[in-house]
């Protein structure tokens, strides 16, 4: 902004011409305006020091130009020229902070002597706002001198106190009590000739009479003065080392210790003494080293105890596990529990790992797993909290028991309480129909009627049967029973059994395919009981084809291949199918997908029978799909012996 611009604000256009010539006559640089509006514009570009303007103008006149400036240049000075009739709107400028007012016509001599004292006033102002900007940075000097002073103070504060400190650690050393001798550290001080003048007890006990020696001549790898110690580099740099060194023992041995000294000053600040505080390692190592073999122990402890072990995070994933977890299952880390070996989707009802999380509580329960080779295996589940130092529960361990072994056993007990009472009835059943069938034998005897007797025999015959086949179910269940193999043609036998299950198929409305070749040679089987396996493989595919879904054909294929040393048996069909932990699940005793239809006890038996054949299944499943069962079977059964059911078996 230049002091000496001016701007002239009028409607009348010779006035502007008139009067802007007088203006430059009195040395000033002149810009004009019609109106305000046309004014307000100009002042952002040419910045004048201080504003002309009429009082009456059309559009905006001088009064709101006053206010308009003074709001937003409040710097600039605003002189208000007026008629003799509007010296009420003169004064009202003045009140709305003008510098001044001259009334028209305008005299030359009036004119410059206002815009003097208007010039005097702006100059003021700049000397007053100067006076204040140095006034402000001196302030600011003399604030960061005094703070910077009361730094030095505290600092010399602190250097006074450390030293006063360092000075009775020092005497404390030197009289052989106090503080440094309770310390389980070798203390000792140097004076500037570097000579020990001092040690503690324990310092003395592992290096001998040290007091009077060079400060150099405790250290294994220092001859001289000439290669500096740590004592020696603190009176060289003033500063505290810190360095890992080795002493001589008072016997000649190493002493691995980490060296810390410090400066102690004197009242004039200078160096008096050294303060050499020094760590032995030897023990640190030794603790270092039990501290390894303890935490191995615990590893190895952890790997090999007799059952699965994970540590999990409260979102269920798996920080670590044991080697026997690993080996078994998946790479498991990172994973969550319930995806790793139970292949679901979501936790599962009654987690124990979530209800310790909640209530910091052990918990227990038993579930079936599968492991990465497809064995099922049943186990008993602990859980317990691992907490931290404030008893905060982070993780919780999880440890699996395999209970298989005990729980066969027991489902063998089950079963056969089970067996025997619901056979109970079909016992007390079947006497009622040999009576039946006795007294119809009897009465067509007497009556000699052929037909009766015909007829009573078929009955008896079917009872007979029903007995035959119950006896041997429960010693079945009640001891090992070997298998009795013959040698029979394979494809009759497999078409035999095929056929079994039309009248059912048919019964339920289902496509029935047998796919089986009648020349397939020779197989070692036991005949009943792998016709009754296959049977139960056979019955499963069309109760998976009930309930039916509008719309959709349901079928069922039985295939069989000749695979030279072994017989290939595949069973297909389009229904309800499994999801992988129901099919994971088939073949557990008592495990039924059918809810009250099944007795869980049918593919139970149906796979024993095919292991007893030293055969194998293989099962593929996808749920709405339907599944498939692959049977192989050698064509020399290896005749694997069931381990018995029960102790006394």
């Amino acid at each position: 902004m230049s002091k000496n611009k001016l701007l002239l604000v009028d409607d009348e256009e010779g006035i502007r011409r008139f009067l802007g010539l007088t203006l430059m006559d009195l040395g000033y640089e002149v810009e004009t305006a019609e109106n305000g509006e046309t004014a307000l514009k100009l002042i952002e570009k040419t910045a004048p020091a201080v504003i002309l303007t009429d009082i009456k103008m059309p559009r905006m006149d001088g009064i709101e130009l006053l206010k308009a400036v003074k709001s937003d240049y409040p710097h600039i000075e605003v002189i208000m020229l007026t008629g003799h009739g509007d010296l009420d709107l003169a004064i009202e400028s003045l009140k709305s902070d003008a510098a001044d007012f001259i009334t028209k016509p305008i005299d030359d001599e009036v004119l410059e002597i206002s815009l003097s004292r208007v010039m005097e006033k702006i100059q003021l102002k700049d000397q007053v706002r100067e006076y204040t900007e140095n006034l402000e940075r001196l302030v600011e000097e003399k604030t960061q001198r005094i703070i910077a002073l009361e730094r030095q103070n505290a600092a010399c504060q602190v250097v006074e106190g450390l030293s006063e400190a360092l000075s009775s650690a020092a005497h404390e050393v030197e009289t052989g009590s106090g503080l440094f001798n309770e310390l389980p550290c070798l203390v000792s001080i140097h004076n500037r000739y570097l000579e020990i003048v001092a040690a503690n007890e324990l310092l003395k006990d592992r290096l001998g009479e040290v007091v009077g020696m060079n400060s150099f001549d405790i250290y294994s790898d220092r001859e001289s003065a000439g290669n500096a110690c740590p004592v020696q580099l603190t009176f060289k740099t003033g500063k505290g080392q810190r360095s890992k060194e080795t002493f001589i023992g008072k016997e000649g041995e190493e002493i691995p210790v980490t060296v810390y000294t410090a400066p102690i000053p004197n009242k004039d600040g200078d160096i008096e003494l050294v303060l050499d505080i020094s760590v032995d390692m030897t023990e640190l190592k030794r603790l270092n080293d039990e501290l390894l073999e303890t935490q191995y122990k615990f590893q190895r402890l952890f790997d090999e105890a007799p059952c699965y072990i994970s540590v999990q995070n409260p979102d269920y994933t798996i920080a670590e596990v044991n080697r026997r977890f690993k080996e078994d299952f998946a790479e498991p880390l990172g994973a969550t529990c319930y995806s790793s070996y139970k292949h679901r989707d979501n936790p599962c009802d009654e987690c124990p790992v979530q209800r310790t999380f909640k209530d910091g509580e052990t918990h227990q329960t038993e579930t079936v797993v599968t492991t990465r080779n497809g064995e099922q295996k049943n186990m008993l589940v602990w859980s317990a909290p691992i907490r931290n130092a404030y008893g905060e529960i982070k993780q919780v361990m999880e440890m699996s028991t395999d209970i298989t072994e005990i729980r066969r056993l027991q489902d063998h007990l089950t079963s056969l309480g089970f067996m025997l009472g619901s056979m109970s009835h079909g016992v007390k059943g079947m006497l009622t129909a040999l009576d039946g069938g006795i007294y119809r034998l009897e009465s067509g005897l007497r009556k000699n009627d052929q037909e009766r007797v015909t007829e009573a025999a078929a009955v008896l015959k079917n009872v007979v049967g029903r007995v035959k086949k119950m006896v041997l179910d429960i010693l079945y269940y009640a001891k090992s029973r070997e298998i009795e193999v013959e040698s029979v043609p394979a494809g009759h036998f497999l078409q035999d059994t095929a056929a079994l299950i039309v009248p059912k198929a048919v019964a339920a409305d289902v496509e029935y395919e047998i796919d089986i070749p009648e020349e397939m040679g020779d197989i070692e089987i036991d005949p009943s009981s792998m016709s009754a396996a296959i049977v139960n493989f056979l019955e499963n595919g069309v109760d998976a084809c009930e309930p039916k879904l509008p719309g959709k054909d349901y079928r069922i294929s039985i295939n069989g291949r000749d695979l030279g040393d072994k017989i290939e048996l595949t069973i297909s069909d389009n229904g309800a199918g499994m999801d992988r932990e129901t099919k994971e699940k088939i073949f557990t005793l008592f495990f039924s997908s059918k809810g009250k239809r099944g007795t869980g006890i049918g593919l139970f038996i149906s796979n024993q029978t095919i292991e007893q054949h030293g055969g194998s299944i293989t099962v593929e499943s996808e749920p709405k799909q339907g599944t498939t069962f692959t049977i192989h079977l050698p064509r020399k059964a290896e005749r694997k012996k069931q381990p018995p059911a029960c102790p006394c078996a």
